[in-house]
């Protein structure tokens, strides 16, 4: 009796909270496992007139041509190169700028510095883009530096070559993510016992040794999470930037899988195939998270599940 009383007082104490929970998950199932039904329509000859339930079943045909189409292929390829670079550089300049900054003793310079990291995550890749293409055109700022100092002798065409457009996809996602990507390593930074700097500082360790023996080892369980929760996000090396940096030049390695299913799902309307190229980078996701995060339990790390 006590007991139900208690659950009784709890509830309606906790009303609030768990009315506002109950309606995310609502949301949640209304918008991400209803529209799952979709997912039919990659083993249908998909006919929008009919319907989901009405049109022709023909298995695993979609998928058969998906892994004999050589583009999607080298698509494959683009996502999963462009997805480890992004996830390198990204999780490691987000680690150091956060440790770098937390070293930062002045308060005011600390938070300018955070400002300014912090406002390229607010800009749309359009404009990103826009700075990119101006900076790396043929007059551009970076041709000019590079000829003032006579590194080149002629204008280099950065986005003619495919060697270029790898490493240009990785410094704009580091440029304009990683302030971002460090808030919550400052803040996993910021939990650690300050007695732990100081018993160092008492053995005689300098800045580079607090960081090595405490602040990374304090912030590991963070960096093992977030990099278990990244990992499930290599193929989604993005979109917008290879769109809209990409040409007929490089379009062997700027092609990525969410703009095949561009070309299929909508420019070609065959709903069908691209619905089976997003299943497919929805299970390999899955499968990523599961193999890394049984790797992570095997060796006592923290870990999602």
């Amino acid at each position: 009796m006590k007991t139900k009383k208690l659950s009784k007082i709890e509830f309606k104490h906790q009303r609030v909270l768990i009315v506002w929970a109950a309606i995310i998950c609502l949301y949640g199932f209304i918008f991400y496992y209803v529209p799952l039904v979709g997912w039919l329509m990659a083993f249908q000859n998909y006919k929008p007139v009919l319907g989901v339930f009405k049109s022709e079943f023909i298995g695993l045909d979609k998928f058969k041509f998906l892994f004999e189409d050589e583009s999607f292929i080298r698509v494959i390829r683009n996502t999963f190169a462009m997805g480890i670079i992004n996830l390198v550089c990204t999780f490691v300049m987000a680690i150091l700028f956060a440790i770098l900054l937390n070293e930062i003793k002045t308060k005011g310079s600390k938070k300018v510095v955070q400002t300014i990291s912090y406002l390229p995550h607010f800009l749309s890749w359009i404009i990103v883009t826009g700075i990119l293409h101006d900076a790396l055109s043929g007059s551009g700022i970076i041709n000019e530096l590079l000829m003032n100092f006579h590194i080149i002798s002629k204008p280099i065409d950065f986005f003619a070559h495919e060697g270029y457009f790898w490493p240009i996809v990785a410094f704009a996602n580091v440029w304009k993510e990683t302030g971002w990507n460090a808030i919550i390593y400052l803040a996993a930074i910021t939990s650690i016992d300050p007695s732990l700097y100081e018993a160092a500082a008492i053995d005689g360790a300098g800045r580079w040794a607090k960081i090595k023996h405490v602040t990374l080892p304090g912030i590991k369980p963070t960096i093992m999470i977030l990099l278990l929760m990244n990992v499930g996000n290599i193929l989604n090396a993005g979109f917008e930037i290879q769109y809209l940096l990409g040409n007929g030049l490089v379009q062997k390695v700027s092609q990525t899988i969410d703009i095949y299913v561009l070309k299929w799902g909508i420019s070609q309307a065959d709903y069908s195939l691209g619905t089976a190229a997003g299943i497919f980078k929805s299970v390999v996701s899955i499968g990523l998270i599961l193999v890394f995060n049984n790797i992570a339990k095997r060796h006592g790390e923290e870990r999602l599940f």
